[in-house]
């Protein structure tokens, strides 16, 4: 079991909606509701509760506990930007690219989507009939369409392939396993993609993404405001890393996102605990639970980063009980509900794929997120959060906070309401089951009625 894991069956009986004990330890700034609310542009209105928007949890090893002082970036902020991009009349399309289709020349990069088990070479049973390539792009830009309303959201055609880097290499490429170059594809030109072996053995090879960004780049239509590139491969930035799930180059307006890591079938050797995904990741015991152990033993191995902070005065913990509220439940709690009794079996097949296609279309908005002038965020438990591993990316919100909707509202013009009215208007859709939470929080916050 994961470290910080409950037992099976956990029903989540009070949240924790600020910060926990160990964000004070990191250093973490706590942010006072006059400061929420200034940096969301709304200072004489005032912040919104806690039982709306928590605040970041800030857990051993997560992202703001190794930077606990990442600068802010209130709306204020965002809108003097000097690189950030408008949307304009002539700019307002965000495409999505499909996954690169494989070249003959290039046939066994087919394999390399498949997970294996570490330092065994085998695929896993649990993999058995899921597969990458059910995961479809359609569902991918019906969420964004829903996620950015206002903007339009288009496939790009033709799309990438993947191919031999060059002629007189096709032969190379096809005796080794994993040629030093991939060449990718669009249209009539061809860009070098350096490929190496994956360094913990989860997959067969990895693309460089920086190579794959500077692809995207150059296949930018005259009319985008931001292209999103989908592949299904293993990706890395620097020899140094391991692995790397996504990066957005915000001011060439292009993102690319990987698939791979978010495979279900991965969860017990990345330490991804599903039981308390989003939101339950707000249960106190858990947050509890996960703060004790992890300063009984080693952490983690994490990206390093340096901080020299001091440690920041702790505030007041709360936590609050689901049953607490009066006339109905906050809109955390209708979705820590939800989550509870929409709680799926996971087996290899439908309720997996679910779980991989939100994880996939929550990064891809996060993404995206970066091509619209957004930072990281530090205010509040956000899509726009950093994360430093799989384990905390679970544990993410799938929303905007009230700091980083002003942003996208800003640069799109739509209703709030309109936003999540139109994520909540497919929470039945049968491939992204986080549109039913999101629907439960949407309802709670009174945007249903």
């Amino acid at each position: 079991m994961p470290r910080g894991a409950l037992r099976d069956g956990c029903v989540h009986p009070s949240l924790q909606l600020e910060p926990s004990s160990h964000s004070a330890e990191a250093g973490y700034r706590n942010y006072t509701p006059q400061q929420l609310a200034n940096a969301s542009g709304n200072g004489k209105k005032g912040a919104e509760p806690t039982t709306s928007f928590p605040r970041p949890l800030i857990l051993p090893g997560d992202d703001l506990s190794e930077d606990p002082r990442c600068p802010p970036q209130s709306l204020r902020s965002w809108v003097r930007e000097p690189e950030r991009n408008e949307v304009t009349s002539r700019r307002n399309v965000v495409y999505v690219a499909s996954p690169p289709a494989i070249d003959c020349d290039v046939k066994m990069m087919e394999g390399w989507t498949d997970p294996q088990n570490p330092g065994s070479g085998r695929v896993s049973e649990a993999q058995e009939g899921l597969t990458a390539q059910s995961l479809k792009v359609d569902d991918v830009e019906a969420y964004l369409r829903a996620f950015f309303t206002g903007m339009k959201v288009s496939t790009l055609s033709p799309g990438f392939s993947f191919s031999s880097w060059n002629d007189s290499g096709k032969s190379k490429a096809r005796s080794r396993a994993v040629p030093d170059l991939i060449g990718l594809q669009r249209l009539d030109e061809v860009v070098g993609i350096r490929a190496r072996p994956c360094p913990d053995n989860t997959f067969k090879a990895q693309l460089n993404l920086n190579d794959i960004l500077d692809a995207a780049i150059s296949a930018l239509p005259d009319n985008a405001y931001a292209l999103l590139l989908i592949v299904h491969h293993d990706l890395f930035e620097d020899e140094d890393d391991d692995f790397c799930c996504g990066r957005a180059y915000g001011g060439s307006r292009v993102a690319v996102v990987s698939s791979s890591r978010y495979n279900p079938c991965l969860d017990e050797v990345q330490a991804v605990e599903r039981e308390h995904a989003w939101p339950a990741s707000h249960c106190a015991a858990y947050v509890n639970t996960t703060c004790e152990t992890a300063s009984e033993g080693p952490r983690p191995s994490k990206k390093s980063k340096k901080s020299d902070a001091a440690a920041a005065p702790k505030e007041k913990e709360a936590s609050t009980p689901i049953s607490s509220e009066k006339n109905g439940s906050s809109p955390m709690q209708a979705a820590v509900s939800a989550h509870h009794s929409l709680r799926p079996n996971y087996s290899p097949h439908e309720d997996y794929h679910n779980l991989w296609l939100g994880r996939l279309c929550r990064t891809a908005s996060h993404e995206l997120g970066h091509c619209f002038g957004m930072a990281h965020c530090v205010y509040y438990a956000c899509v726009m959060q950093s994360t430093a591993s799989l384990a905390e990316d679970a544990r993410q919100p799938p929303y905007l906070c009230p700091v980083d909707l002003a942003k996208l509202l800003r640069a799109t013009g739509p209703a709030k309401r309109s936003i999540m009215l139109l994520l909540g208007s497919f929470a039945g859709h049968e491939r992204i089951r986080i549109c039913s939470l999101l629907l439960e929080f949407g309802l709670g916050l009174g945007l249903g009625s």
